[in-house]
């Protein structure tokens, strides 16, 4: 088998240490920086790599860590897997996606234990499940995006088996699997990249601390290293997409970007393959670059989470006004109006959070619906509140119903967070497992202070190390069989069927999306061809004027027809959707 490793900061020597046995390593000759050794191995023989005489240390490219990224690496031998569901993938025209945390979604926070429940994500209609941060970080429990093995599925979960009989179960039930992953920063405990080569510059900083090289001397191979790893859990473990983590951090000056290049690549994975692929960005430009097709000359990312959306919505139902939900709130109606029909809120706007003007317009007429995500709630929406706080903790039913008619019915593809679909009243709160104490000391007093400029006290905020914070955050699955949560979850499987029923519905034409609004009355009415959504968010039932043609296709509260004036009864706090044929 043959063991490589890119090692440049190696001065003479490097040495592959597998099984307990030394093996001398030579160099490439035509591959700077790169060392080669060939030795028997069997799958799972523990193996690493020594520099200069220095610690073993584990191998950049690990397909496994049994012991977490600090430990020795694991081989695995080429896929011994036999997939019992032959794939053709499933593209994002038309997806409603469910973002989804292996360690909180079951008791067991397991891929195995996970997949037990995805004939339910099916049978809701959801289409596409996005997983959480997979790969291998230290300790057993927490979000993710401190990953350090970047080729390795976080051991705790299952490892790499279980992530193919996770996907391979997924796609028997129709369901595609997206992938989150972190390429803007590295975990800080366990990190040995650096001791390799120059995976990071101090060209640039950013709030992780020094910049994942993507520009600098070296960062050919860095570039090299993150998209080997991202082909990888599409090719190896046939996911469908991957969703990038706030790729704005990037610090990456090169005229052709990284995020050009990992399109470029997995635009060329799909056709070898035979089946979509895609990525969808995490960013807060607001710039339609973003998703533009390098053939129009943007960076071709196939779609990217809207969080003005989100935002917008998130202060007309609760009245929030904080921080970026300042600009927002002012006109929560009008904003929510602006970001359905022109997608982004700051298209050039001066954003009072920022001190400046932020964003650019998306051309309506020419970008298709799917290039953006829509949603009322998020891991980091809910989980970067103080308390981890979901809506359902302080909006009344009806809300929540409203803000799923909007999300479901809206021209994006929607994405629920896993929970919402029922209302789900446990908090999702972060929380870490760091296993060096100085590291754990430091998260816990920086969300402190953090927070205590918001005037929270330090007793009222969650321990982000105490178990207990894991454990609050896992889902109470019998709720679900529960009022009012049954109800809400049958408008979310009603919704969802009347997406993939009604053609209007998935239209991607967002210039034809008409939005009607009285923000002192709270009430809003979203036309999409022949069907018309309406919503209440007011205390007091409204008139909404439909026309005498209109025919109820789903309602939160019981409605009558509308009387010959063509007016329809609105309920307070409550959502309508009518067909005009």
């Amino acid at each position: 088998m043959l063991f490589e490793v890119w090692a440049p900061r190696a001065d003479d020597r490097v040495a592959l240490w597998l099984a307990g046995v030394e093996h001398p390593m030579a160099p490439v000759a035509d591959r700077a920086g790169w060392w080669e050794v060939t030795a028997g191995a069997t799958d799972g023989d523990r193996y690493g790599f020594a520099l200069d005489g220095g610690p073993v240390l584990p191998d950049p490219r690990s397909r496994r860590q049994p012991d977490g990224p600090e430990g020795t690496s694991a081989v695995v031998l080429p896929d011994s897997y036999v997939w019992r569901h032959d794939w053709r993938g499933r593209g994002l025209r038309g997806a409603v996606l469910y973002e989804l945390h292996i360690g909180t979604y079951t008791v067991e926070g397991t891929l195995d234990a996970a997949a037990d429940h995805l004939d339910e994500l099916a049978e809701l209609g959801i289409t596409h499940v996005e997983l959480m941060p997979l790969c291998s970080f230290p300790g057993t429990h927490g979000w993710g995006y401190d990953g350090v093995s970047l080729w390795a599925v976080h051991e705790p979960y299952g490892g790499p088996e279980a992530l193919k009989r996770f996907v391979d179960t997924a796609h028997g039930h129709g369901l595609g699997v997206v992938l989150d992953v972190v390429h803007n920063h590295v975990g800080p405990s366990g990190n040995t990249l650096p001791a390799f080569g120059p995976y990071f510059t101090d060209t640039h900083h950013t709030p992780w601390g020094a910049a994942v090289n993507l520009d600098a001397p070296g960062s050919d191979e860095v570039r090299a290293f993150l998209l080997g790893s991202a082909l990888r859990w599409l090719r190896e473990f046939r996911l469908d997409g991957l969703r990038l983590d706030a790729v704005h951090a990037l610090a990456d000056t090169r005229a052709l970007t990284f995020l050009e290049e990992l399109s470029a690549a997995t635009d060329t994975l799909a056709g070898e393959l035979g089946r979509p692929l895609f990525l969808i960005a995490e960013s807060d430009l607001c710039d339609p670059r973003t998703t533009t097709p390098r053939t129009a000359g943007g960076i071709g990312v196939h779609a990217q989470w809207n969080d003005d959306f989100h935002h917008a919505l998130h202060t007309a139902l609760t009245g929030e006004s904080q921080g970026y939900y300042a600009d927002f709130a002012a006109a929560p109606l009008a904003a929510v109006a602006k970001t359905l029909t022109r997608v982004f809120f700051h298209d050039g706007t001066y954003s009072s959070f920022r001190g400046r003007s932020h964003g650019r317009p998306v051309e309506v007429t020419t970008t298709p619906a799917h290039r953006f995500l829509g949603y009322a709630q998020t891991h980091d929406q809910i989980g970067n509140r103080a308390l981890g706080d979901r809506l359902s903790a302080t909006l009344s039913p009806g809300l929540l119903a409203c803000a799923a008619t909007l999300v479901l019915t809206g021209p994006y593809p929607p994405m629920l967070f896993m929970g919402e679909e029922w209302g789900a009243r446990t908090p999702w709160q972060f929380f870490t497992d760091h296993t060096d104490p100085e590291l754990a000391a430091a998260v816990r007093e920086g969300r402190r202070r953090e927070f205590a400029a918001h005037g929270w006290s330090a007793a009222e905020l969650p321990d982000p190390q105490d178990p207990a914070t894991r454990d609050r955050s896992r889902l109470d699955r019998s709720e679900r069989e529960r009022e009012p949560h049954a109800r809400l979850l049958a408008w979310y499987r009603e919704l969802i069927a009347l997406r993939r029923d009604q053609p209007d519905l998935t239209d991607p034409d967002v210039s034809a999306v008409k939005v009607a609004y009285d923000e002192e009355a709270r009430l809003l009415v979203m036309r999409r061809g022949e069907v018309r959504i309406a919503v209440n968010l007011g205390t007091a039932p409204a008139d909404v004027p439909v026309g005498p043609r209109a025919r109820v296709l789903a309602a939160w509260e019981p409605v009558t027809a509308p009387g010959p004036d063509g007016t329809l009864r609105l309920a307070a706090e409550s959502g309508v959707v009518l067909s005009d044929v």
